[in-house]
């Protein structure tokens, strides 16, 4: 997949705020170019995949550092389960943080396509990220209600005809991280992936944070570049791009300490 194909199914901007029951519909929203089931297939978004000079070097941790990496590659390894309780009740709790003011029908409803999945069961979607991609939205969702809202209603910016869906975009992002982090191997191989396992010994939440961190930055991204769904990604890898040299910066102490952590004030 190139940055000319579409890598998600695109919705229309109908107005500014979120139009219930029609941005997201299936009848009033036109599909774009490019498979809409992206995703369930192992995303192979551009954006995400790894460098061959990421695999040259490998860093050393503390015993610290080896038992939260291991804690969070548990996580990433917990499959999406739509049968099991807990599962469908932080599906619901998303729901209800996303639009407190609107019941949900049932676990398999239209209704889902009004936050960005691509059908009526979000299960589907779920494939690609697992289980912590609905944890990634449910962090943003409790402790930056303000910033979630704004882009899940696209509420701040001159947006595009053609938004992202959030939750599609969500997913994404989870996976993007993972591999930006190389967060799936014994020890990291960049110093990227070093550097935020420093940053994870000191707050077990910090691959949270900076999920919430990386998707106001690839909204803000995706506003300056004027993007459309064609562009989107080229609009992830430019994410990652800005999220790799802030890791780096030499004063960074803390993830509140990237730039782009102030995004989440605003």
């Amino acid at each position: 997949m190139d940055d000319r194909e579409g890598s998600f199914v695109a919705v229309r901007r109908i107005s500014q705020g979120l139009e219930r029951g029609s941005v997201y519909n299936s009848s009033s929203a036109e599909g774009v170019p490019g498979s809409a089931a992206w995703l369930g297939r192992g995303l192979s978004c551009v954006c995400a995949q790894r460098r061959d000079s990421d695999t040259n070097s490998t860093f050393d941790l503390t015993p610290a550092q080896e038992e939260c990496l291991q804690s969070l590659q548990n996580r990433i390894d917990v499959a999406y389960d739509s049968t099991i309780p807990l599962h469908q009740e932080a599906l619901r709790d998303l729901w209800k943080l996303a639009f407190p003011e609107e019941e949900l029908h049932g676990l398999i409803s239209e209704q889902w396509k009004e936050m960005g999945w691509q059908g009526k069961d979000p299960s589907t979607d779920f494939r690609g990220g697992g289980f912590i991609s609905l944890e990634n939205l449910l962090y943003f969702a409790r402790n930056f209600q303000k910033s979630f809202q704004d882009l899940l209603r696209k509420q701040v910016g001159d947006r595009s005809v053609w938004e992202y869906p959030f939750a599609v975009a969500g997913i994404n992002l989870t996976f993007m991280l993972i591999q930006m982090l190389d967060l799936e191997a014994v020890k990291p191989r960049t110093a990227v992936g070093a550097t935020f396992l420093k940053f994870l010994s000191e707050n077990e939440s910090a691959f949270d944070l900076l999920y919430c961190i990386a998707f106001k930055l690839m909204d803000q991204q995706w506003l300056s570049m004027r993007a459309s769904y064609m562009e989107f990604n080229t609009v992830m890898k430019s994410t990652r791009r800005q999220l790799e040299r802030e890791l780096m910066l030499e004063d960074i102490m803390h993830l509140e300490d990237l730039p782009s952590y102030a995004l989440l004030s605003q």
